[in-house]
């Protein structure tokens, strides 16, 4: 019989003007210690970024979500911080930034299967 994993997620927002502290949720950012297992996808939809009119470059953005990526898979790329372990890499992601590219508070949660539940997550919070 498969044990379930504990895990932890965060949801990552776009906070197109900070001071507004307005943001939507625009990827998913999934951890579990014990599986060392760690999963970052993000959808920056064009037509949803039009619509905030804000002085935010799309491009730039992207490439902001690139990085975090980046960071979460432990890629040279990502720098300093990509060379952490997974929990530490996880806890940097979810620091409570001012920024426009920011994470909700880490939920935690139990699952036999993390790709699924990611894929259940991803769906239902961010598409």
């Amino acid at each position: 019989m498969q044990e379930d994993k504990l895990y932890e997620y965060a949801v990552i927002r776009l906070v197109p003007k900070v001071e507004r502290e307005e943001f939507f949720n625009i990827g998913l950012v999934l951890f579990s210690k014990k599986e060392k297992y760690i999963r970052v996808e993000f959808h920056l939809c064009p037509d949803k970024f039009a619509f905030m009119h804000s002085k935010l470059d799309y491009e730039d953005i992207q490439q902001n979500l690139e990085n975090f990526k980046a960071v979460a898979n432990g890629e040279n790329s990502g720098g300093e911080i990509a060379k952490l372990d997974i929990p530490e890499r996880f806890r940097w992601l979810t620091a409570v930034r001012s920024s426009v590219v920011q994470t909700s508070r880490p939920h935690p949660g139990k699952t036999k299967d993390l790709d699924k539940t990611f894929e259940r997550l991803f769906e239902e919070l961010v598409k």
